[in-house]
């Protein structure tokens, strides 16, 4: 199969749907396929009639992680061994500082790099029967691509050492109550859980999205007087903003905004 067969990109309206197809592989990914995600990401952004970003797997399952064999084959034991952790670690960052809102849908195995992808999302939806945890202790291997420095942001250091160190797979169910996502929903309830919950992303104004994503997604690398002039900074230009104006006379005369994007 091609790499735009392995990860397939679809619009859906104002929804930008992202769909891992190696079913028989439970999904895993490979370096053309993280490259080729670098792409949509980019593509999206780009895209102002995209609204929100849903990745998921075909087949039931999320993603299991870097597929194995490559990993065997081309990087363990290899001067090339930390190619794998730099690329996957930028693919996931601009996944997670993309301007257009990220939903990841799970069902099946969220693991090891497919946990990483999810981590990376700015909202996951799970099924209460999905298996999710990081998991790469059980094979000695080290998670590359944002497990030490975004779980901890979520959860705290204590329910991120009982994942990363014992290894464990919550369900959809123990996800949501260790606050790792956002909702869990019986599986034949989940594509309507997820359609109902990106309906309140894709209804605001995308400029507004990008400023309030953006300065939330800083919040906890600043000291707060630091943050409390990027806030000014951000009320300034919001204030300026078409979409502003059209939201204010938007409520005043008792109708829906019709968003510029600017």
């Amino acid at each position: 199969m091609s790499v735009d067969e392995e990860i397939q990109f679809e619009r859906d309206g104002n929804v930008a749907r992202v769909w891992l197809n190696r079913p028989w592989k439970k999904n895993c990914v490979t370096l053309p396929i993280l490259k080729r995600l670098d792409e949509i990401i980019t593509e999206v952004d780009a895209d102002p009639e995209l609204r929100v970003l849903v990745l998921r797997g075909r087949g039931g399952t999320f993603c299991s992680g870097f597929d194995l064999d490559e990993l065997q084959a081309d990087y363990i034991g290899s001067s090339t061994a930390m190619d794998v952790a730099v690329i996957s670690a930028k693919v996931c960052d601009r996944l997670y500082s993309m301007s257009t809102p990220s939903v990841a849908v799970l069902e099946g195995h969220v693991t090891a790099g497919g946990f990483e992808l999810m981590i990376s999302c700015d909202f996951a939806i799970a099924a209460d029967d999905a298996k999710i945890g990081d998991f790469h202790i059980r094979r000695a291997l080290f998670g590359g691509a944002g497990p030490i420095y975004r779980v901890p942001r979520m959860i705290g250091i204590r329910k991120t050492k009982e994942l990363m160190l014992t290894g464990k797979l919550l369900s959809g169910v123990e996800a949501a109550d260790f606050d790792l996502i956002n909702k869990s929903a019986p599986a034949a309830e989940l594509d309507a859980t997820v359609d109902e919950f990106i309906s309140h992303l894709t209804d605001k104004s995308p400029f507004q999205m990008r400023i309030t994503k953006m300065t939330i997604d800083r919040s906890l690398e600043a000291d707060i007087q630091s943050l409390m002039v990027m806030e000014h900074l951000a009320v300034g230009v919001t204030l300026n903003s078409q979409d502003a104006a059209e939201g204010v006379a938007a409520f005043l005369e008792k109708r829906e905004p019709k968003w510029k994007g600017r």
